[in-house]
């Protein structure tokens, strides 16, 4: 092995002395999180608890080119303890601040969403694959990895504080009636930021649109408008968002069709020394069927409501201490093995 390092050394030393484009800028980051969770349905079985442990290790490569273009892109050697390899796309920044994501870009909407504040930790207890509610902002994110999105420079259109971004991803994945697939699909998103007195106001949100590859649902793949802000005021932060649309979902492995379906999330964060204080909730709910032509008549829901204390011990360690209560409904009633509550004792190490 020493041999072969030394070989493989010397190559790439005398190909930079040949003039051979050298590799571009590399830095990385990771981070060790681990723990102690539990949790403690509302069904007969009895609480549990034991070790949560995860883990990333990301790399990001970026040069920028002699017309002061940057080139930049990455890859996550593990992704959440899960051992795989994720690559990202291409991004391009231009030298007036506007950016051009390519390949996995994603849609311009659910960037642009204002952070509402919600609880660290990692709780939970064990989630229902057949319900359909919509528990987070951008629930029917959608899009074939081939597109784009571009994002604005600031003060887009000579508005101060205003950023705007566009997005298409473009499927080839044939059409079907037994799978649920994004073919072609669209988003545009705003954000935009003022600061009144001493509070800093957030607002950003769109609307996105992802064509079904599937020939017989009378959805689309995933049709969304979703909508937040946020408020901070020193060491307060506070926000709210809603979203609302429709989809083709995918519970216990077949695809289903999701219809009015809404969430509205809510948060406040506030900074206290090296103490920062987190409560959150999320309530969502859908109708849902498994037939693709016709959308269901009973509602499922799901409502959790969180809070967590963060310590930061020093740079690069924080503790945290979480706790949540959960409640799921499916086609209308309550799933004690999926409600209840839970949670997480542990730390954070980040480099």
């Amino acid at each position: 092995m020493k041999k072969e390092l030394l070989v493989a050394s010397a190559l790439v030393t005398s190909l930079g002395m040949a003039g051979v484009a050298e590799a571009a800028s590399a830095t990385f980051s990771g981070k060790v999180r681990t723990g102690i969770a539990g949790s403690d349905t509302d069904g007969s079985a009895d609480g549990t608890w034991g070790a949560h442990s995860q883990a990333s290790f990301s790399v990001s490569l970026s040069e920028t080119l002699d017309s002061g273009t940057k080139v930049s892109t990455g890859f996550d050697l593990t992704d959440e303890n899960d051992g795989s390899t994720d690559t990202s796309g291409i991004t391009l920044t231009f030298t007036d601040g506007s950016k051009l994501d390519l390949m996995e870009a994603g849609n311009a909407y659910a960037s642009k969403l204002a952070t509402v504040p919600a609880a660290g930790g990692e709780t939970g207890v064990t989630g229902t694959t057949l319900n359909s509610a919509p528990s987070s902002l951008s629930w029917a994110n959608s899009a074939d990895n081939v597109g784009f999105e571009w994002h604005s420079a600031a003060d887009f259109a000579g508005v101060e504080g205003l950023k705007a971004g566009v997005s298409a991803g473009f499927g080839d994945d044939g059409d079907t009636n037994t799978t649920s697939t994004a073919e072609n699909s669209y988003s545009v998103g705003l954000s935009y930021v003022t600061t009144t007195g001493d509070t800093t106001v957030t607002v950003g949100g769109g609307y996105m649109m992802a064509e079904d590859s599937n020939t017989t649902s009378v959805n689309d793949k995933a049709n969304q408008v979703a909508i937040s802000l946020s408020a901070a005021t020193g060491n307060l932060t506070v926000g709210a968002g809603f979203g609302s649309g429709s989809s083709m979902d995918a519970n216990s492995g077949a695809s289903t069709l999701v219809d009015a379906a809404e969430v509205v999330t809510a948060g406040a964060k506030y900074v206290s020394g090296d103490m920062t204080f987190t409560i959150g909730m999320v309530a969502g709910e859908a109708k849902d069927t498994t037939t693709f032509t016709a959308a269901g008549s009973n509602t499922d829901s799901y409502n959790s409501v969180s809070a967590s204390v963060d310590y930061a011990v020093m740079s690069g360690i924080t503790a945290t201490v979480a706790y949540a209560d959960e409640d799921a409904e499916v086609e209308g009633t309550s799933v004690a093995a999926n409600s209840g509550s839970s949670w997480y004792i542990g730390a954070n190490i980040t480099f």
